[in-house]
């Protein structure tokens, strides 16, 4: 697979990197296009990988990665469909709001199109991600783009009428994360931490919860429960958290970041 990536900043580096550290593809296969000589030299740096500043080397891709700003997607798909003529091509678009119709129509009946939406733990290779297919995709257009997002973590098939949803919980929920881990660290400090071990603490403890709810398979509510002795310290600061609203108003904050991204999608 000969794999392009229009757009060499942050998630079009780790997307590759990720490709190339899984063996998907190799770095003599992967060609870059950015036209910022500093995201060109890190692309080049962190994955071995040639870069141009010119969508038209990459006309002989087999899978293009569209990294680009949302509103540079169209008229990046018009270049590569005048660059490749009639080479059939699969494009994987990872711009939010951006819709499979909107994608298709501005690219030749030659690129077939998936639409993904990952997040930027995939810089670790800790991210989530979700993608749709295009009507031209194939099944095994749907196995690549699994490949190439799951090589920087998790990735899961929906339907396009859900990808507002995955932007307001996994697209938008590491900014919610950071929030609840500086919050913690905060109590912390309140409580006499020093900052730097307060705010470690407090990281590896959500690090360490999300691990056991993704390895053991246990509902996050019997983990919680497990860790719940009556009358004990856990069970009055989750009295606390529930008395604060803090249930509601992570719930909202999806709700309404679902809702901004439909908004933006029009």
């Amino acid at each position: 697979m000969k794999l392009g990536v229009i757009g060499c900043g942050k998630m079009g580096t780790a997307l590759v990197e990720g490709a190339i550290r899984s063996g998907a593809v190799a770095a003599a296969d992967v060609s870059g296009v950015d036209p910022l000589q500093g995201a060109r030299d890190h692309f080049t740096n962190a994955t071995g990988a040639a870069v141009a500043a010119e969508i038209s080397t990459l006309a002989g891709c087999d899978v293009i990665l569209l990294c680009t700003k949302p509103h540079d997607v169209a008229d990046s798909l018009r270049e590569i469909s005048i660059a490749g003529h009639a080479t059939p091509m699969l494009a994987i678009s990872i711009a939010a709001g951006i819709t499979l119709d909107a994608l298709e129509t501005a690219a030749s009946a030659n690129i077939r199109i998936i639409r993904a939406m990952p997040n930027t733990p995939a810089l670790v290779g800790k991210g989530a991600a979700a993608y749709c297919l295009g009507s031209r995709a194939t099944h095994q257009d749907g196995d690549c783009a699994r490949s190439l997002l799951g090589a920087v973590g998790l990735a899961v098939e929906v339907p396009e009428r859900l990808m507002d949803a995955v932007t307001g919980l996994s697209g938008s929920g590491p900014a919610y994360v950071y929030l609840v881990i500086e919050a913690l660290a905060d109590g912390g400090v309140r409580t006499g931490l020093p900052r730097a071990d307060a705010l470690k603490l407090a990281a590896q403890t959500v690090l360490g919860a999300a691990a056991m709810v993704l390895e053991t398979g246990i509902h996050p509510a019997v983990l919680k429960d497990m860790v719940t002795s009556p009358g004990g310290t856990t069970i009055a600061g989750l009295a606390e958290l529930e008395r604060q609203g803090l249930r509601s108003a992570l719930i909202d904050a999806v709700e309404v970041a679902t809702r901004r991204a439909a908004e933006l999608g029009k």
